[in-house]
């Protein structure tokens, strides 16, 4: 089976107001790198990667003073007011660049810690031979907590069954003509994406999840950096690669 090449965006021009710090979250130190870096890296090493284009705000200072910034592989443009509108300038760049509808990875420029072989599995899900054709994957984990719908008081209205429900991640992979068409049409009718596989379902598609790995967090909070560093020091220990 072989596993296809694709084109990544990574949509980084969030200011991180809930991270509570004056330097944006994707430039918090990381086991000596930025979570920026960390989040790239997983993909610059692979021969797979066509290209990779990173969103940033207008006025970013930081990201050209990075050592990867010169990378041959990586593209830069300037990102929106929301993911979505990121996303779409990146893709816009990748439309310039790319040759045929290749697949576009999505990965947020928060999550440091994605694996190779999170990757390895999402693209072969594209291509598994033994399930129906995708349209699309995104890495995802069961939720494994028992979840209450309460009312605007905060009192218990209900327990819900998790047993379908799983906890989406990045990255996720799809076409660029379908993505591009998801978010535009997304945009035109005024909706909020929260990410690209809710897009992508609003045409109607059902994207395949791919089980991932927990350790794969997103930096939300000051205290996931701890927790991030802790799980890279147990990957250093065990003699894996950071990114692996």
């Amino acid at each position: 089976m072989r596993v296809p090449p694709y084109w990544l965006v990574i949509p980084a021009a969030g200011s991180g107001q809930r991270f509570g710090a004056t330097l944006p979250k994707q430039y918090q130190r990381l086991a000596g790198q930025t979570v920026l870096e960390h989040a790239l890296c997983a993909f610059l090493g692979d021969d797979r990667l066509l290209g990779a284009v990173v969103a940033l705000p207008a006025d970013d200072r930081h990201f050209a003073t990075l050592p990867l910034a010169r990378h041959e592989r990586l593209h830069v443009v300037v990102g929106g007011a929301t993911r979505a509108d990121s996303v779409r300038s990146a893709l816009s760049r990748v439309g310039e660049m790319a040759v045929g509808d290749p697949w576009v990875l999505v990965h947020d420029a928060a999550r440091p810690l994605v694996s190779h072989a999170e990757i390895d599995a999402l693209l072969a899900a594209l291509v598994d031979a033994r399930a129906p054709a995708a349209e699309g994957a995104l890495l995802a984990v069961p939720v494994a907590d028992t979840l209450k719908r309460c009312n605007v008081e905060g009192e218990v209205h209900e327990t819900v069954d998790r047993q379908a429900l799983w906890r989406a991640m990045t990255p996720q992979a799809f076409r660029y003509s379908k993505l591009h068409l998801a978010l535009d049409t997304a945009y035109r009718e005024g909706r909020t994406v929260t990410d690209e596989s809710s897009a992508i379902e609003a045409l109607g598609i059902r994207p395949r999840v791919v089980a991932g790995d927990p350790s794969n967090l997103k930096i939300t909070e000051a205290s996931d950096l701890g927790l991030a560093e802790l799980i890279l020091q147990a990957r250093l220990g065990s003699d894996q690669p950071i990114n692996k």
